[in-house]
């Protein structure tokens, strides 16, 4: 549970009332949220995706139901459902494309049977995009026009809200900016998608745990604790393991120098990133969010993080966009992702006129 996650009474809030649900790999967030973005309830269920699409579209109906009766609602108080999902989509027809992390899923129409399951239209988008219109409405953004979210994990997601409108493109593949081309040369890095140079191959978490084994089989393995301390959580239980980036950040944290330049390079990466987006979008800010944040705000290691993104920047922007444009950690954590994705179905409400 997230550690900023409040809840208000029924008696406060404000209707037309929304549920998020948030499709993970592992599990499926859901959440109703009022016309405020205010939750009143949450729950998480397993995805259990090697059972099927069918299996949890109908356990996510279900669990629609339950967090719904949680909130101490009605279905019928509820204008409509929000599902962000991962992987390629085609967001118009609501159908999951081949997504890499939800193997047998290929081409399920997926909003349409959770619809069935839960009895209730249901509108279907990006789970980058759904946690950027989560900071855009009641996180970090809200005070914004327009943002891009950076979601940093094993890859790099992203989502770009102008307006209320979420850019999608017009094959339900736009802001896939973990793709910017950030290194033309011929021996660039390969990203997971299998093609050279882009972000995702640098800056992300797959891409930090590689730079470090090749940072240990280098002199400087013996000017680092890293080595000792990966080895010693490779003797844990597999469950219980820590992941190198969050060793790495600890060591920082402990002031090994090694392991702060690595997140350091890491940070100067992102920075060449956004400087491609503020030249493209020109927005009003641009917000960094998911597992790999070093901390954020609270942590001396994220602040670093942060103010060698915003070096970059200076170094390579517009001085305009430079300095008007704001570089700061989102603020919504986990609970970015269902509360957007009820977010983008008030938003379908809406100009839907029902």
């Amino acid at each position: 549970m997230s550690q900023t996650r409040e809840f208000i009474s029924l008696d406060r809030a404000q209707a037309p009332f929304y549920v998020g649900l948030d499709l993970g790999g592992t599990n499926t967030k859901v959440g109703v949220v009022d016309d405020a973005g205010r939750s009143l309830s949450w729950l998480s269920v397993p995805t259990d995706a090697e059972k099927g699409p069918e299996d949890a579209s109908a356990r996510m109906g279900q669990a629609v139901k339950d967090a719904i009766r949680q909130a101490g609602l009605e279905p019928s108080a509820i204008a409509r459902v929000g599902l962000g999902s991962p992987g390629t989509m085609d967001i118009p027809a609501g159908m999951l494309i081949e997504p890499v992390n939800l193997k047998g899923w290929d081409y399920f129409p997926i909003r349409d049977r959770v619809s069935h399951h839960c009895g209730l239209p249901v509108a279907f988008v990006n789970d980058a995009a759904a946690a950027a219109y989560g900071e855009y409405w009641v996180g970090a953004g809200r005070e914004f026009h327009s943002l891009v979210l950076f979601t940093l994990g094993t890859g790099i997601g992203c989502g770009i809200i102008i307006g209320d409108l979420s850019i999608d493109g017009e094959n339900s593949h736009g802001a896939e900016c973990g793709h910017l081309i950030i290194d033309d040369a011929e021996d660039a890095r390969l990203c997971g998608c299998g093609q050279p140079g882009h972000l995702e191959a640098y800056a992300s978490a797959t891409a930090l745990s590689r730079r470090t084994d090749e940072v240990l089989s280098t002199r400087l393995r013996q000017k680092t604790s890293l080595g000792k301390r990966i080895e010693e959580e490779q003797q844990k239980p597999e469950a219980d393991r820590r992941g190198i980036p969050e060793l790495v950040a600890i060591e920082a944290e402990a002031g090994d120098q090694v392991a702060m330049e690595l997140i350091l390079e890491t940070a100067r990466y992102l920075g060449i990133g956004v400087v491609s987006l503020m030249h493209t979008i020109d927005p009003n800010g641009v917000l960094l969010g998911g597992a790999m944040t070093f901390g954020g705000n609270a942590s001396e290691v994220g602040q670093k993080f942060l103010a060698r993104i915003k070096q970059e920047v200076d170094r390579r922007a517009f001085a305009l966009l430079a300095k008007r444009t704001t570089i700061d950690f989102a603020t919504l954590g986990g609970d970015a992702g269902y509360i957007g994705a009820a977010g983008i179905a008030r938003v379908e409400h809406r100009r839907s006129g029902k």
